[in-house]
């Protein structure tokens, strides 16, 4: 690292593979939406419903975090950030929130419509951010492993929800 009295310069050096901590950090976060679903899916009435709810609670926290992950990475963009992380930031943190009111409001068919595209969009686009030197390389591997976790979870509970009428 190099400091001058404009600035720093950082040289850091990205694995390709993913660390140890992210796989932790990564997966384990997944393990509720599973859980959750799950739940929904084996018991009946109100233990079944506060599982969904809770369900969908956690991944309206998950897509609002990992919307504050891609602006935290843009911090470290060479070249500052680009109108695409900051974009996607904006459109991940808008359909977390809106996710958020829509199960605030008792719409949780729509909040899971929403949460679905938010993680939709992860699924395709870090793995193209990490290619392009917006996000760590390691997302190229992570995301198409982790996030299809969420997406099964959510449409579970989805189903289950449009099932029930």
């Amino acid at each position: 690292m190099r400091q001058d009295a404009t600035g720093r310069t950082v040289t850091a050096h990205e694995p390709r593979e993913t660390p140890w901590l992210s796989v932790v950090l990564g997966y384990g976060p997944m393990l509720p939406f599973l859980a959750g679903a799950a739940a929904a899916w084996t018991f009946s009435g109100d233990l079944a419903r506060g599982a969904a709810t809770l369900t969908v609670l956690w991944a309206c926290a998950i897509l609002l975090f990992l919307s504050g992950v891609r602006r935290g990475v843009s911090f470290r963009t060479e070249g500052g950030p680009t109108a695409l992380q900051i974009g996607t930031m904006m459109v991940l943190f808008c359909l977390g929130f809106a996710a958020l009111v829509a199960a605030y409001l008792g719409r949780e068919t729509g909040a899971l419509g929403l949460l679905i595209v938010g993680f939709a969009t992860i699924a395709v686009l870090d793995p193209i951010a990490a290619r392009r030197g917006e996000a760590p390389l390691f997302f190229a591997r992570l995301r198409p492993l982790q996030i299809p976790l969420a997406l099964a979870a959510l449409l579970a509970l989805l189903t289950l929800r449009l099932s029930a009428g």
